[in-house]
């Protein structure tokens, strides 16, 4: 009797090969679901958010304008009793074809306006980097301003200095 009870207790019951395959083939169908699972969330997540993306995006801007003016020539205020002279050449950045269109037009009064007002700085005022910024700010107020009487001003992004030369 000792022998059949020892007999039973020793030969555990292992799983065959076909509940090991069953087993691997429901955790590969598991892993698989989760995947895709994950795929589709997060496809639908994203693809709303990136056509309102898309809709709410400003459209591009405009490129702007350069119009280059031909270089002046302008003899400065000196109190050394030298005469210095300036030789510039401006570039205007603009917005919009019309504003070139008006430029154009107007030229000789634009450039005449200019010139005057260059010919009232001194070479010391022109000299340093702050000088040179004031000067292109007092430019482009100056080109803004209407050329006929009731004409609305002419809008310019930029005055850009392509030219400067102070002797």
């Amino acid at each position: 009797m000792a022998s059949t009870t020892a007999n039973q207790q020793a030969a555990p019951a292992s799983p065959g090969p076909m509940k090991r395959i069953i087993l691997i083939a429901i955790i590969a169908i598991v892993a698989a679901g989760a995947a895709g699972a994950g795929v589709w969330f997060f496809m639908v997540k994203r693809a709303p958010a990136a056509a309102h993306s898309a809709e709410a995006a400003p459209a591009p801007a405009v490129a702007p304008i350069f119009f280059p003016l031909d270089s002046m020539t302008v003899n400065l205020q000196s109190d050394d009793g030298q005469q210095h002279f300036l030789r510039i050449g401006l570039t205007l950045k603009l917005t919009d074809a019309k504003t070139q269109q008006d430029l154009t037009e107007h030229m000789p009064e634009v450039r005449s306006h200019i010139l005057l007002a260059l010919s009232n700085k001194r070479p010391e005022d022109l000299a340093p980097l702050e000088g040179k910024r004031a000067l292109a700010a007092e430019l482009k107020t100056l080109i803004e301003q209407p050329t006929d009487k009731g004409a609305a001003p002419i809008h310019v992004q930029d005055v850009l200095f392509t030219e400067f030369v102070v002797q």
